[in-house]
Parts: structure tokens; C-alpha cells; sequence
């Protein structure tokens, strides 16, 4: 695999396009001075991750004795919780904060960003082909910049949709994240228990 597929593959991964809605709907409670830092904030704490899992994820879950398929199923959980809320919204938001206050790390940096899926992909890469630590990092940079320019320009989208279309969106995308995270839940349980 080349770094332009190993980009394509992580971008396609981290599904900016689909969590636009999640974004969205998460930032604007947040007041519209501090939206943009919070953003900033949030994809670079998903990018230190992701390097993080790129070149020490396999060692880390092997100190932690922990298996890539207990990530998809606790990924998968959380997903379903916060798809949950986009359909039946409640007076906290998607992610149960009050209005104004900032998310911090969950869950638009985990999972959204840097979920479950993008970061068994990327041990995965290492774990194929360790050699090529240079090609995987710099594939990792080109989608998550990609992912980053698409987030970051979410308002165009508010803007396109209105309150009505995003709300219309984040209900159809909290159906879609329903099935993602069910499908990812029984990955984790199928890979485990072929594995045993």
C-alpha cells in the first residue's frame, strides 16, 4: 500500500463528512468566540492520539493486556449512547453538556475523530509494516489535514442547511452512527471469538 491509499483508507476512516452534524450540533452551544479554539483544540488533542496509537499502540495494549477487539466494542458503545441522543435529543445536547460549556476530549476527540476504527487501522499499519513508520505518519497527516479543513469550515454547511436541515442531518446521522456502532460492537465480539 502507497501513501496516497494509506491516506485515502484512514481518511474514508475518519468519516469528517459524516461527523459534520456531530460537530455542529455539539459546537453550537458553545459561545461563538471560543468555537473555533475549542475545534483547534479538540483535532490536535485526535492527532496526538492517533501519532500516539501509530507508534505505540500495539505495545500499549499489550502492557494493558488488552486486545484491538476490546477497542471496537467499547468504541462501539459509546458511539451508540451518543447516536442515542442525536435521534431523541435532550435538554444537554448530544453529548449531555450544559449549554456553553465545553466538550473536552470526548467525543470529538474520542471518538469521533479519533475512534476506535481509525486507531486499529493505524496499529494495523504499523503492525504489517513497521519499516515504513515515516510513509504511515505522513498518510495519517494528509487525512486528518484533510478531515481538519472540512471540520473547520463547518458553519458553510450550518449556513447551507439551516436549523432545520442540521437538525434533519443530525437525527439521519444518529440513525447511521446506530448502525456504525452496532456494527463495530459485533466485530469486536465476532473477531473474539473467532480468535478463541
Amino acid at each position: 500500500m502507497d501513501i496516497l491509499s494509506a491516506a485515502l483508507m484512514l481518511f474514508l476512516i475518519m468519516d469528517p463528512l459524516g461527523n459534520l452534524p456531530i460537530f455542529a450540533s455539539i459546537l453550537r452551544h458553545i459561545d461563538a468566540k471560543k468555537r473555533r479554539r475549542v475545534l483547534v483544540r479538540e483535532l490536535l488533542i485526535s492527532l496526538v492520539i492517533m501519532l500516539l496509537f501509530l507508534y505505540t499502540g500495539e505495545a500499549m495494549l499489550s502492557v494493558l493486556n488488552l486486545r484491538s477487539e476490546s477497542v471496537s466494542i467499547a468504541g462501539g458503545i459509546i458511539l451508540f449512547l451518543i447516536a442515542i441522543r442525536m435521534i431523541f435529543p435532550q435538554p444537554g445536547g448530544v453529548v449531555g453538556l450544559a449549554a456553553g460549556e465545553e466538550p473536552f476530549i470526548v467525543p470529538l476527540a474520542v471518538p469521533l475523530m479519533a475512534g476506535p476504527s481509525i486507531l486499529a487501522a493505524l496499529i494495523l499499519l504499523a503492525h504489517t509494516d513497521g519499516e515504513r513508520m515515516l510513509d504511515w505518519t505522513v498518510a495519517l497527516l494528509i487525512a486528518w489535514g484533510l478531515s481538519a479543513i472540512i471540520l473547520l469550515f463547518y458553519k458553510v454547511f450550518s449556513r447551507l442547511l439551516g436549523e432545520k436541515g442540521l437538525t434533519a442531518v443530525e437525527r439521519l446521522m444518529g440513525m447511521v452512527l446506530v448502525m456504525i456502532s452496532v456494527q463495530m460492537f459485533l466485530d469486536g465480539i465476532s473477531s473474539y471469538i473467532g480468535q478463541n
